[in-house]
């Protein structure tokens, strides 16, 4: 799940300050996040979801479709 997370921010041509802002969390706070260190909260997830238009089983890794 981890590395898809930094595929998708990528893929969309942010940074992680710019998606720590829009969860309106820390730089650190949303690396650890991309790094496996902290598991992501239902919230977080949903709002990632929305923000990359994918579904939270994409985040998850359950599926590879991404809606």
């Amino acid at each position: 799940m981890y590395p898809r997370l930094r595929d998708l921010r990528e893929d969309a041509d942010m940074n992680q300050t710019q998606v720590a802002k829009y969860l309106d969390m820390s730089q650190t706070g949303y690396s650890k996040y991309e790094t496996g260190e902290n598991d992501i909260p239902t919230q977080v997830l949903i709002k990632l979801s929305k923000l990359y238009n994918v579904s939270v089983d994409y985040l998850l890794g359950l599926t590879d479709k991404k809606r």
